[in-house]
Parts: structure tokens; C-alpha cells; sequence
């Protein structure tokens, strides 16, 4: 599908600054900024890279600024918010057009009769950003003049310049940065033109969306170094931002890479469609090269080899096992590549520890967190969904005994109180001050939504759980009464989550205040998933409030409106904002769950894919060419969180396929 915009969104700041483009390296770095060319968050950057695969991300390269001198006239093309919100220069003015080009942003800037084209992409396993410009149209030469603005900080954080000194030295083609002794050096090279280095800080950069989110909005970046080219109509200069000292500095070759790769993830997914629906809307083909950008590098523990994982979100998350698991059918399994699914279930099988998934993996070499009681069970799910599509018996037989351990563990206790109660063979998990499902929000010492107890979603991944590996146990030949037995025992109490009064199911019994009346998604997912616990009327019933209570445009509100503690607004300072994340704040990913169901319970495939239209426009808004993480839950629906979010994309993507027919 074409994201493209003109002048009356380039040219208008409050719509230009709110539209960004993500790029990344399939390592865990990135880069990331707004179509008006300004840094509004800390996470903008040419090259945010990832020093400890996937993580350990690091700006190094903020941004470049462009002053083009052409017949005469001097046109600064670049944009910059400083102290008190002042605006200077104004170069989002001289920009025509902007694009996505199979996800890389491309401007074209105006200057007189001149046009230039500025292109930005990543090097695929490389922490290498290439900024490419091309006088597509001239009379004269025009002269290019760029600042380089690096820094040397987690991408979480802000810095300041004062008194940091960086060691810049020139080398051939360009400069070396070593920001302290301690630090990787990162090099900034040009394929033609001369470059100078320079040592200038340029303080109080404003960013506007971190004041939005109660966080510190200032930062310093250093002009490291200059660079000057001459350009006649349909010359290109390529400019090179990376940690490798022999980066690859012919821009052509680098660019039809980067198509190569992303041909091929078309190719690969258009070949597992049916033979007679080999066509498919262009926004569902955008979908699929959005979900290469959340597939990174993970070592593996066990081995010792590279394996791979999955990004919960850019641009501040890293990889979580609950998300990994949610997100892999869609990611790998729709998109035509089992081989990815086949590493990261593998990789993320050596991490199971007492029966239970890690829920974070911290940017750092410290412990993972294994504070979840559904990761876990969504990866049976991902099995199953895999080995359906692969029958991949040997991976099966590699990972059967984690599975078994993981409901050894779960029937006789793990962490956190989850257990299995012997009473009713329902799952319960939970303790005061730890937030185990995925509705986590936790702010100090308050669990914003603690759901002690017997979650709906939780007994229904159990019970999914059980019936998949009886399943695989018959497949194998291993005995598969006693799943069989718990499964059963499960469907036969799962009538305790049913209210009659309201028809829809209580979000969590046997809690410490009893049964949970509030009406949440959370239920949607026993109607989703492959093995249902509810009766069909009991399904219709839950499809039906929902869509008329939580469904929206963008996605499932996480609380109904009518609700004392809904909040329709999200905003504020974290506390304000982790307050209203699962009151009433919409969810993407639900899209694709609230389709599934739909679906099952109507047949209707017209009306169910009808829901997930409006998510096609939403790939021009916020995360080009990508799918966002929340939305506030009062109309008009803004867009809030991370800007591309891996479990939405997956949704969406496999709720757009299970539609098939």
C-alpha cells in the first residue's frame, strides 16, 4: 500500500512530528525519528545500536542536519525543538513529499526548481544506519553541507554535555568517535565529499513526546564532525553511521540488499497462502515486512550458537516471553517462515526454570525475570500451532520433556503461588505485590490490577495447554490418560467462571475479594484459542457484550466504560499512565483475538475481517507502515505507546489468515 504524504501533512508540524519511521537490523538496534525531521523522544536516532545483541541498545547517532546551497540560495533542511519549545530552523517546510519505500522513509525536499531525495535504511546483523541523498532533479550542482550530532548513552536515558569530551579523529572516508575509553568506537564515513571533525555541543534539545509522558525532555548531542559534497543533477551521495571499521560503503549494494531481503519475505509469505488467494491486500503485504523488524538475534544459553527471538516493542522494550509467545505464529508462522518459529521455541526452551518461561529479559546480563504465570502456557500454544503447520517431529521429541516438566511443576507449585488447585483442577497464581499476568502494570509497590487467583485467560490456556499435550503425548506413543483426565476435569469446572447474571465470565474467582464481576477481554481467549472451555451459547454470549461494550476500532478496551475505575484517558506521568494501561485503555493485539472469535461463533468471514480494516489506516498514522500498542479508550482513539508493537502485527496478521475461509 502506498504511506505517502504531501505538503499538507509534511508542512503542518503537529501532524509531521507525530508520524515516525522505524528502521532496524534484525540485532535488536534501530533507528527511529518523525516525518518533520524532529527528535521528540530519547529513542530518536540514526543509529541506536545493539552493543550486546539484542540488547545493551545504545543512540550513538542522533541525526544528521542538512543546509543545501543551490543557485544562490541557502535552504536549511532540517528541524529542531529547543528550550521553551522554539522551532529553528524550519526545514519540515521544504519538504514535498515523504514516503515509505517497503519500510524505508524516504524525503523530498524542495529548493527551488531543485528536488532532493533522502533515503535511511539498515544493514541487516549490522549496527550500520546508511543516510542516502540523491539530486533527483537540477540545473546547477546544489552543495550539501551536513552536521553529524552523536552521543554515547542507553537509549532509555538523557545525557548531558557538559563536560564530556569525546575523542574524534578523522580516518579515511570519514571520523572515528571513542565517546570514553571504555566505550565502542563508531564511525561516521561518506561514499564521496570531505568531511572535518568537529567537537561542539549543542544543548537543550526539547522532546516533546517524553514532557508528554512526565519524563525528563531535555538532552545534548555533539556535533562530531562536518561533511561537504557537490552534487549535479542524478548524483548520490551515501553517508554511513556504524560500529564496523570496514563498513560496506557502496550505497547501491546496500540498498538492493535491503530490497532483496524484504522481496523475499514477500515471496516466502505469498507461497504459504492457498493456491487460489495468492493475492492479498497491499496492506496485509506491509504487515508482513513490519513483522521482519520484531525477528532479532538471541544467543542461546544452551549451545552457545545464535538462535532468535522476538522484540515486544520499539521502541523501549526489549524481549519478553509472554510477548515472544503470543507474537510467533504471526510473525513467523503466517509469514511463511517455520524456521524462525522452529529457532526461537527452541531457543526459548533452555530458559525454563521451574516449570515457568522468563517473563523479561533485562538489558543487561542479569538473571532474567520470571514473573509471569501465562508465558509459559502460551508457549504449549506455539508449539502446537507450529507443529501443525510443520509436523516437525523432531523438535517435538527435543522439547516434549520441557513440556511434561512445565505441568509436573505447575500441578504440584512453582513461584508465586501458581498451583493447581486439587479441588476443582483449575489453575491459580498469585501473591500481593506481584503482577503475573499479562495485564502487569505495577507502579512501586502498587499492583495496579493484581488479579490474585483464578484468571479467566490463565484456566483457559490450561486447559488448551493439557488438551495439547495429551495430543502430542498420543502422537509419540508417551502415556496421555492423566492429561486427558485433568482436561476434563477443567471443562467440567470452568462453569464457575460463567455469570449467568451478567452472560459474560467473571475475570478472576477465588480471589481475596471473591469472584471479579469487572468486564474485561481477558475472557475472549476461551473462545479464541484451538480447544474452547465454554459452551457455544456461552461463546455468543461473551462475542456479543464484548462488541458491544469493549470493541473499538484499534482494538478491545481493557475495562468497560461503564465501569467506577474505567479511565479513557492515557497520559501523564507514569504513575498516571501505568494507572489507566488496563483500565479502559484499548489493546491492538485483541483485534485479532476479538476476529478469531467472531469468527468462530458467526462464520461469517466478511463481517469478521470488516473489524480489522480500520488497523490498515492505522499503518499511516503514529508507526508507519507499522501497527502501535495501545490507543486511549475514549473516541477519537489516539494512538499511544510504543509506536510498533509485535504482538498487534502478529494478531492482526493471523486473525486476517484464520479468516481464510
Amino acid at each position: 500500500m502506498a504511506i505517502a504524504f504531501g505538503r499538507e501533512i509534511c508542512g503542518n508540524l503537529s501532524s509531521a512530528e507525530t508520524r515516525e519511521w522505524l528502521i532496524t537490523n534484525g540485532i535488536g538496534g534501530y533507528g527511529s525519528g518523525t516525518v518533520a525531521g524532529l527528535l521528540t523522544r530519547r529513542y530518536h536516532g540514526l543509529l541506536i545500536a545493539a552493543l550486546e545483541p539484542p540488547l545493551a541498545r545504545t543512540l550513538l547517532v542522533a541525526k544528521l542536519d542538512e543546509t543545501a546551497t543551490y543557485n544562490q540560495g541557502i535552504y536549511s533542511l532540517y528541524s529542531n525543538r529547543w528550550t521553551h519549545s522554539q522551532i529553528e530552523p524550519l526545514g519540515y517546510h521544504h519538504i514535498e513529499y515523504f514516503t515509505l519505500e517497503k519500510n524505508i522513509p524516504v524525503w523530498y525536499f524542495a529548493c527551488g526548481d531543485a528536488r532532493l531525495e533522502k533515503r535511511i535504511w539498515m544493514q541487516q546483523g549490522a549496527n550500520t544506519t546508511y543516510i542516502q541523498y540523491k539530486l533527483s532533479r537540477a540545473t546547477v550542482p546544489l552543495t550539501l553541507n551536513l552536521k553529524a550530532l552523536v552521543n554515547y548513552r542507553d537509549h532509555h536515558q538523557e545525557s548531558s554535555g557538559k563536560d564530556w569530551y569525546m575523542t574524534v579523529k578523522p580516518v579515511e572516508r570519514g571520523v572515528c568517535v571513542i565517546a570514553h575509553p571504555q566505550a565502542t568506537p563508531f564511525y561516521l564515513l561518506s561514499d564521496h565529499g570531505t568531511s572535518c571533525c568537529e567537537h561542539s555541543w549543542h544543548y537543550g534539545f526539547e522532546l516533546a513526546q517524553e514532557r508528554y509522558r512526565g519524563l525528563n525532555d531535555r538532552e545534548d548531542h555533539l556535533q562530531a564532525a562536518s561533511f561537504e559534497v557537490s552534487l549535479k543533477e542524478g548524483d548520490t551521495v551515501t553517508f554511513v553511521a556504524t560500529t564496523e571499521m570496514d563498513a560496506n560503503l557502496n550505497g547501491k549494494t546496500a540498498m538492493q540488499y535491503y530490497y532483496f531481503h524484504t522481496e523475499k519475505l514477500l515471496d516466502r509469505f505469498q507461497s504459504e497462502l492457498p493456491f487460489d488467494k495468492k493475492e492479498s491486500p497491499d496492506w496485509v503485504g506491509q504487515l508482513v515486512i513490519a513483522a521482519d523488524q520484531f525477528i532479532v538475534d538471541r544467543p542461546d544459553s544452551k549451545y552457545g550458537t545464535m538462535g532468535k527471538t522476538i522484540i515486544a516493542g520499539y521502541p523501549w522494550f526489549g524481549d519478553w516471553g509472554r510477548d515472544t509467545m503470543i507474537s510467533l505464529p504471526g510473525l513467523t508462522l503466517a509469514t511463511g517462515r517455520p524456521d524462525i518459529a522452529r529457532s526461537i521455541l527452541r531457543t526459548m526452551g533452555h530458559y525454563v526454570d521451574q516449570g515457568m518461561l522468563p517473563n523479561r529479559f533485562p538489558d543487561s546480563l542479569e538473571t532474567p525475570e520470571y514473573n509471569t504465570v501465562d508465558a509459559t502456557l502460551w508457549y504449549f500454544e506455539a508449539i502446537r500451532a507450529y507443529f501443525s503447520q510443520t509436523d516437525d517431529e523432531d523438535l517435538l521429541r527435543e522439547l516434549y520433556p520441557i513440556l511434561t516438566e512445565i505441568i509436573t511443576w505447575h500441578c504440584r507449585g512453582t513461584r508465586y503461588h501458581i498451583h493447581l488447585d486439587s479441588l476443582d483442577g483449575l489453575l491459580y497464581a498469585g501473591e500481593r505485590g506481584v503482577q503475573l499476568t499479562w495485564m502487569d502494570a505495577k507502579v512501586g509497590d502498587w499492583v495496579v490490577t493484581p488479579r490474585i487467583g483464578k484468571p479467566v485467560e490463565v484456566n483457559a490456556l490450561w486447559y488448551n495447554a493439557l488438551r495439547t499435550i495429551a495430543q502430542f503425548s498420543r502422537h509419540l506413543g508417551q502415556p496421555h490418560q492423566e492429561y486427558e483426565a485433568m482436561a476434563d476435569r477443567v471443562l467440567a469446572r470452568f462453569s464457575r467462571f460463567w455469570n449467568a447474571q451478567g452472560g459474560y465470565c467473571y475475570d478472576v474467582i477465588d480471589g481475596p475479594e471473591g469472584a471479579e464481576t469487572s468486564l474485561r477481554p481477558n475472557q475472549l481467549l476461551a473462545i479464541s484459542l484451538p480447544e474452547s472451555p465454554l459452551t457455544f451459547s456461552q461463546q455468543k454470549s461473551v462475542v456479543d457484550i464484548c462488541a458491544q461494550k469493549l470493541l473499538t476500532s484499534y482494538g478491545l478496551r481493557s475495562l468497560a466504560p461503564e465501569n467506577p475505575a474505567y479511565q479513557g484517558h492515557y497520559g501523564g506521568n507514569q504513575r498516571q499512565r501505568d494507572a489507566a494501561y488496563h483500565q479502559g485503555t484499548v489493546w491492538g493485539w485483541l483485534l485479532g483475538v476479538f476476529v478469531i472469535a467472531h469468527f468462530r461463533v458467526y462464520g461469517d468471514r466478511t463481517k469478521a475481517r470488516s473489524f480489522l480494516l480500520p488497523m490498515s489506516n492505522h499503518l499511516n498514522s503514529q508507526g508507519l507502515g507499522t501497527l502501535g500498542e495501545i490507543f486511549e479508550g475514549d473516541p477519537p482513539l489516539i494512538p499511544r505507546g510504543c509506536i510498533a508493537q509485535a504482538w498487534t502485527v502478529a494478531e492482526v496478521l493471523r486473525a486476517w489468515l484464520a479468516t481464510e475461509s
